[in-house]
């Protein structure tokens, strides 16, 4: 494909700000002769006629620079990085980011790399896969696809091949970019690849990785319209069991990939953690350096899951239910729904996020104490053992509701004491 057509096709494929921002880059490119290209996933994405949602960009030259000048031209912001040679330029809602030519040198397997500049094949040849690797120049209609490592050739095979042998072993990683292409893009991993990261997960390479970036990974790959697969391939190349002893299979992501309808990210975490003991959800947790929102989700889920045998124990009434629920994550408690194999937890969990944990009295604490409850802590036990009586259907009208509090005060001896 053209050049031009290239970058022509990526602007009809992005959003106004995008291509206000992409335009500005052009004419400095142009005027200033700047050896600027487009790079990785854009250029990937336009050749496969995928949709183009990010802008990448590398500079010959001082791109932190660029960016602050094509930023003040726009009225956008800029968000940088020195150490690394990368900037973002910001037109809110959208961002595109520039970094300055480099190679790349890793001081010990997993670790940042050590970055010094280079030119645009040094660029090409730090990346990952092949088909990350192609790269066009704004403003040189005239030349072609920059492809050193045959990427186009490995896009029409429907091929993702690592750049070099160490790729797996500089950074670890790749392992998890791999499996999302992988699946996203319907490829196979070429057989030097695949046995290029088997031998990176079986050294321990993923033990070498930050929780923060073994989270990145497994978030991106969260946020992936269908992440069942994803997990499901790292679980058989032993890569979730690096994280978390207990991920060696995954049933319950196989179910809930199985269940009309899309599930939410942190459905999908829920999933993950089902099988898990406490003990292997705790080291999950600690793992992934878990956000609270996080930790709340898999958490929930294990406790949830260890108390499916009441939930399904015949006649449990509805308080019960209520209170073994009211507080668990609602990511949590649709996920345990839908991969519980027993018909009436699910039946269970339903019903309670469509009515039970919306069902409350009509009295409130004023009414309480309007009917003679003496004020403090007894307003609240009463107020929920009223809400027990209402889910078990012992009171419906604002009059029965009346009736049962007149009751316990007459059954305490005029006041409440729980």
């Amino acid at each position: 494909m053209h050049i031009a057509t290239i970058i022509d096709d990526v602007e009809s494929r992005v959003s106004v700000g995008l291509t206000t921002m992409l335009n500005a880059l052009r004419r400095c490119a142009v005027d200033q002769a700047m050896p600027l290209y487009l790079v990785g996933g854009p250029v990937r994405d336009v050749l496969m006629d995928l949709p183009v949602h990010d802008l990448d960009f590398v500079l010959e030259g001082d791109a932190v620079a660029l960016a602050h000048e094509v930023a003040a031209k726009l009225g956008g912001d800029v968000v940088s990085h020195y150490a690394f040679g990368t900037a973002s330029v910001i037109l809110v809602p959208d961002r595109m980011d520039i970094v300055t030519a480099r190679r790349e040198i890793y001081p010990y397997p997993g670790a940042l790399p050590q970055v010094y500049p280079g030119t645009i094949e040094d660029d090409l040849a730090r990346r990952d896969f092949s088909i990350n690797a192609m790269a066009a120049r704004l403003g040189a209609e005239h030349e072609g696809l920059l492809d050193p490592h045959g990427g186009m050739a490995d896009l029409k095979a429907g091929v993702l091949r690592a750049l070099h042998p160490g790729s797996f072993v500089d950074d670890p990683t790749r392992i998890f970019r791999a499996v999302r292409y992988e699946q996203r893009l319907g490829f196979l991993i070429e057989p030097e690849t695949l046995h290029q990261m088997d031998e990176a997960v079986g050294s321990g390479g993923i033990r070498n990785l930050s929780p923060d970036r073994v989270r990145h990974e497994i978030e991106h790959i969260l946020e992936e319209n269908n992440p069942g697969p994803a997990l499901l391939r790292l679980a058989e190349l032993g890569v979730l069991f690096q994280i978390a002893p207990g991920l060696s299979s995954l049933p319950a992501v196989e179910r809930l990939m199985a269940m009309q309808g899309r599930a939410t990210p942190m459905m999908y975490l829920a999933a993950l953690a089902y099988p898990l003991a406490p003990a292997q959800a705790e080291i999950l947790i600690g793992r992934l350096s878990m956000p609270n929102s996080w930790s709340r989700v898999a958490s929930d889920t294990v406790m949830l899951r260890e108390t499916e045998e009441e939930l399904a124990s015949p006649g449990i009434p509805n308080s019960r239910v209520a209170h073994l629920l009211l507080g668990k994550s609602q990511d949590a408690i649709r996920a345990v729904a839908l991969v519980s194999h027993s018909p009436v937890i699910a039946r269970l969990l339903e019903e309670f996020l469509g009515k039970l944990r919306l069902l409350f009295p009509k009295l409130d604490g004023n009414d309480m104490l309007a009917l003679g409850v003496p004020p403090g802590p007894c307003v609240g036990r009463m107020l929920r053992e009223l809400t027990d009586a209402k889910l078990d259907g012992l009171v419906n009208t604002v009059e029965d509701e009346t009736r049962f509090v007149r009751e316990a005060l007459v059954r305490g001896g005029g006041r409440h004491v729980g």
